[in-house]
């Protein structure tokens, strides 16, 4: 009974340091930095700047097209769809496949990048042969160096009429 009352105690404060941890790294943080002369101290606001492509299908969903804290920004996978969040181009698997490049990079842009800051991709699709069939497309986004990532066969998207969705990590130096 002891054993559990500590464990039950234990497990409570873990959550508590961990929930308290998060939300300060939510704040401005100060760091020094070292140099050969006099130290200099850096104020890094590691506020994460949220963006919405389409703002009233994503608070519908319950999701945030792209995040950025300091350098880094995570975009959620986009798929071919119109403002209204209805699916466009359904059947046509290339067409699909533009329409989420198109959408990546409106984000990309709003952030001050391109393709070429993109350090992860990775691809979901319900077809995985028509994907190999049109990746060569690829290479018209990705003029420098393709990033790393993975591509996933997946048994489906959010909707059936999606059959691709391809999500971004972009590192940026200022």
């Amino acid at each position: 009974m002891k054993t559990t009352k500590f464990l039950t105690l234990g497990i409570a404060l873990v959550a508590a340091i961990s929930i308290s941890s998060c939300n300060e790294k939510t704040k401005a943080e100060t760091t020094t930095v070292e140099k050969s002369e006099p130290t200099e101290t850096v104020i890094v606001d590691e506020t994460p700047d949220y963006f919405l492509l389409r703002p009233e299908i994503e608070k519908t969903y319950g999701y945030s097209h792209a995040v950025k804290n300091g350098n880094n920004i995570k975009i959620s996978g986009a798929v071919s769809m119109n403002d209204e969040g209805n699916p466009t181009a359904v059947g046509d698997f290339e067409q699909q496949m533009k329409n989420c490049y198109a959408d990546l990079d409106k984000i990309l842009k709003h952030y001050g990048c391109t393709f070429d800051d993109v350090v992860v991709e990775n691809v979901f699709t319900t077809d995985m042969p028509k994907f190999l069939e049109f990746a060569g497309y690829r290479a018209e986004i990705y003029k420098k160096q393709f990033p790393t990532g993975s591509w996933l066969g997946v048994k489906e998207l959010a909707l059936p009429e999606f059959l691709i969705e391809i999500e971004l990590e972009v590192y940026k130096t200022e």
